[in-house]
């Protein structure tokens, strides 16, 4: 298993009104071998403050064990090297063995203090799959990551990609879920 980029991507909800369409989401990305979730925390606190917590990853028991083999032997290699490098891996593989989670309850408690009632978060560990054979090529080319951001829709719109109108309603959107909370 080639690991793609990964991102951390951390959302606000106000007022949500889950229907399931973001998971949904997900799993259609992961089904084309778009994204892989390698763990994604979601905090949801009502509007009398009673909290709910939910671990989401989309990875198989097999790709969690191979991911936590491959992470334990770089550990293990940056800390014993050679030697490390194989404990390190088996470490990795079994305590991946009941999946991967970045994201402890330590965490979940504090993003529960930052949201107020009637609102949720997520912290999504996402890697982008698509993206390996892409990294591949640029590594082979010699080149690399200088950074990387999300544009604006407005922004978008001086690089022609979008009309202002098209720009202004995406900016809406993200605005109006924003100012709601």
């Amino acid at each position: 298993m080639a690991i793609g980029p990964v991102q951390l991507i951390v959302l606000g909800f106000t007022h949500p009104d889950f229907h399931g369409e973001v998971i949904a989401e997900l799993e259609r990305l992961r089904a084309s071998d778009a994204i892989r979730v390698i763990d994604a925390l979601a905090v949801y606190k009502d509007a009398k403050g009673e909290i709910e917590v939910e671990h989401l990853s989309n990875l198989t028991t097999d790709e969690a064990v191979e991911l936590g083999s491959k992470v334990g032997a770089l550990v293990g290699l940056g800390i014993e090297g050679e030697e490390g490098l194989e404990a390190g891996a088996a470490l990795g593989a079994a305590a991946a063995e009941d999946g991967i989670e970045v994201f402890d309850e330590e965490q979940a408690w504090d993003v529960v203090e930052e949201i107020p009632n009637d609102s949720a978060a997520a912290l999504l560990l996402i890697e982008h799959h698509w993206a390996v054979p892409l990294r591949d090529a640029i590594a082979r080319a010699g080149g690399f990551r200088l950074a990387d951001a999300f544009i604006s829709p407005l922004d978008l719109v001086g690089i022609g990609l979008v009309t202002a109108a098209e720009a202004a309603e995406l900016d809406r959107i993200e605005r109006s879920a924003a100012a709601s909370s």
